[in-house]
């Protein structure tokens, strides 16, 4: 038996992933050019042109595939409907011990982004916020250190 695998995503997500699908069949026809262009050059075993834009055809092709498959299988994280708890699609406002704040939005593993505060429900931080409340504290333990935050708002 297969199990068909889901991708939560927000509608941002799903709207990003359609951005750059067109923008990759877009590119399509510049990349096809470029093979054109380079197998002109004569011998393709030698021809590192020819070989580069192959390259980039493939990678283009695959991540095509790869978004495909995705917005095929793809759940779309509803909006927190007042729920108190952190949930999927939560954005969460943490407060530590030294006053600084955090603020993160817990998302699906194809979302996460964590230099831009999009963290995975399926990692230490995700795991650690699902489920809390407004007030409650929460441990998250990092590479470098175990800190201690207080959750001050969830929207």
């Amino acid at each position: 038996m297969v199990v068909k695998k889901t991708y939560r995503l927000t509608k941002e997500g799903i709207a990003e992933l359609e951005q750059e699908l067109e923008e990759l069949i877009a590119a399509r026809t510049p990349i096809a050019d470029s093979i054109r262009t380079a197998r002109e050059f004569g011998d393709l075993a030698e021809n590192s042109e020819y070989q580069s834009a192959r390259a980039m055809q493939e990678r283009n092709e695959s991540r095509i595939v790869e978004i495909q498959h995705v917005l095929q299988n793809v759940e779309l994280i509803k909006a927190p409907r007042g729920d108190s708890k952190v949930q999927l699609g939560s954005t969460v406002k943490l407060k530590g011990k030294d006053g600084k704040t955090k603020e993160f939005q817990v998302v699906g593993t194809v979302e996460a982004d964590p230099l831009n505060g999009k963290i995975s429900d399926e990692s230490p931080i995700g795991r650690a916020l699902l489920g809390k409340k407004e007030k409650d504290d929460v441990e998250i333990k990092t590479p470098l250190e175990t800190a201690t935050y207080q959750i001050v708002s969830i929207s």
